[in-house]
């Protein structure tokens, strides 16, 4: 009786160890049209239900064509017929790995639908119908990748490739096309491959580059744009003035810049480079390991001088290369006038006058009213005058008598001001200075200050000579008044771009381009000695000790 009793108990044990039909499937999946995707799936069985028989078959069926009302869409068993538009496109695992995994490829929108599994065990077969699988087929969406390694380099070959996720080997063929600036020296041929090799030039940094997908057959299309990054070192590098509180930019056509002295300068540097260069400024050439004057894209010169004339350098410099870019910058000032230095020498009188000015000046002489200037040579007098870089050199031989109180006076000029010295020519033993006096171009204030000082300056050399002319001799006619010389300057060695035979500026007289002040002859007597008469009438006589030059 107890092994009567117990055979029921050990049934319901061996019955609650044995799996029971089970399956695992995912029971909703999308997927794009033309796409593929692949569902998971496994099931079991009761032992008993494996019988004797060595064969098992699975399949999937559409919901409605459940087994007898139709063919199965996929199945193990090679003896089945299955659904001609799912033939190919529907695939299953291997049964004996109790695996009902289903991958369909090429997906329609006409697979939309809800799908059933059943196993075979020799003559025994079941249905899995608690768990169902809902496939949703929907438009194509997806668009492809384009695949490349960073970063892009200008001349550097590069491999592109196009690819569309979810597709799978099996299905439709993919037709690939690319379009943009980069691919239109491509053979077409190549056009259509999934790979592309390119060599980038700069020109195609920011350019647009498309590829394009679709199915054979089919007329879904899909395609991907993408924008290119490609590196390269600076080009284009131009220079330009840009002018303060104002955003214009004006570049500069030419490789030289002329400006006053004295004014403000701003020089902009823009280069064309990715990544973006780094812009530095440079007097001169940049030599190897130079420190620039300025890290930026604008020069700032607040006050341009002679000591900033010369060469400016912008360098552009990325990881990939570096441009230059040069200017030649000069600067424009009036004349400053040295001289005239006056001498006697056995042909006559020789007076000399030196000036510097950007653009070079013109010099002229006037005597008298008489103007002389250039190269010319009369029988009374000759005038030499030459030029070197920004400085005239001009000559004046007098030669014959010369009448006293002579004005004799040298002007220099340029575009941008005038600047005249005059001397009075004296009895005795020298030649006066009477004043330098600077103008600007259409200035009529010069002439009248001019004329003010000669007066004051004759005036009181008028005074000095009355009281001098009492004790002094008259000239006879076997004397000639004798001419001395007033010289403004110094005797330093003159620099390389001086003219021959002239003397620097002194050193404390104003810079280049400022006004000179007015000058006046200051004639002091004094240590006056007494000479010997030389005829009865003659009582004593003096002469100069000394003329000074001061400054008013």
């Amino acid at each position: 009786m107890v092994p009567l009793l117990l055979l029921p108990l050990l049934w319901g044990g061996s019955l609650q160890e044995a799996p029971d039909f089970e399956l695992q499937v995912q029971e909703s999946v999308t997927v794009q049209e033309g796409l593929c995707v692949h569902v998971s799936c496994s099931f079991w069985y009761p032992t008993g239900f494996q019988g004797s028989s060595n064969k098992l078959y699975t399949y999937w069926y559409r919901y409605e064509d459940r087994p007898y009302y139709g063919y199965p869409v996929a199945t193990s068993n090679p003896q089945e017929t299955v659904k001609r538009e799912t033939k190919d496109r529907f695939l299953l695992g291997n049964p004996w790995d109790k695996n009902c995994s289903l991958t369909i490829r090429d997906a329609r929108r006409s697979d939309t639908g809800t799908y059933i599994f059943r196993m075979e065990r020799g003559y025994r077969r079941y249905t899995y119908q608690d768990k169902l699988l809902n496939l949703q087929v929907t438009a194509l969406t997806e668009k492809p990748h384009i695949h490349f390694l960073e970063p892009l380099e200008c001349g550097r070959p590069t491999q592109l490739t196009c690819s569309l996720p979810g597709s799978c080997k099996g299905g439709r063929p993919l037709t690939f096309s690319w379009a943009g600036a980069a691919v239109d020296s491509l053979n077409p041929q190549t056009l259509s491959s999934s790979v592309v090799n390119l060599t980038l030039r700069s020109s195609d940094h920011g350019t647009n580059l498309t590829c394009q997908v679709n199915r054979q057959g089919s007329l879904v299309t899909t395609q991907r744009t993408i924008q290119l990054n490609v590196s390269y070192a600076p080009r284009n590098l131009t220079m330009g003035r840009s002018f303060r509180n104002v955003t214009a930019f004006e570049i500069l056509q030419t490789t030289s810049l002329s400006i006053l002295e004295g004014e403000a300068l701003h020089l902009r540097c823009v280069a064309d480079s990715n990544p973006p260069a780094q812009l530095s400024w440079f007097q001169g050439s940049p030599a190897l390991n130079a420190t620039p004057i300025s890290s930026t894209e604008i020069l700032e010169l607040p006050r341009v001088g002679t000591a900033e004339e010369g060469e400016f350098t912008c360098q552009a410099q990325n990881r990939l290369g570096s441009q230059n870019v040069s200017l030649r910058l000069s600067v424009l000032y009036p004349p400053q006038l040295l001289g005239p230095s006056c001498s006697w020498e056995d042909q006559g009188l020789t007076c000399s006058c030196s000036s510097r000015a950007q653009p070079a000046p013109s010099l002229r002489w006037k005597l008298g009213e008489q103007l002389l200037e250039g190269n010319r040579s009369e029988a009374s007098y000759t005038v030499t005058s030459r030029s070197a870089g920004p400085w005239a050199n001009s000559s004046l031989s007098l030669s014959g008598g010369l009448s006293t109180g002579l004005r004799l006076s040298c002007e220099a000029r340029n575009d941008h001001g005038a600047q005249s010295v005059a001397v009075l020519l004296l009895p005795g033993k020298s030649v006066s200075q009477v004043g330098a006096v600077p103008a600007a171009l259409g200035g009529a204030g010069a002439t009248a200050l001019l004329a003010l000082c000669v007066c004051l300056i004759s005036f009181c050399i008028v005074k000095a000579l009355r009281k001098q002319a009492a004790g002094r001799p008259k000239v006879t006619g076997d004397e000639d008044p004798v001419m001395g010389t007033a010289t403004w300057g110094s005797q330093e060695k003159l620099g390389p771009d001086m003219p021959p035979d002239q003397a620097l500026p002194d050193k404390d007289a104003s810079p280049l381009g400022e006004q000179q002040e007015l000058y006046y002859a200051n004639l002091r007597f004094y240590g006056m000695k007494l000479r010997e008469p030389q005829d009865q009438e003659a009582t004593s006589t003096y002469e100069y000790s000394e003329i000074r030059t001061t400054r008013k």
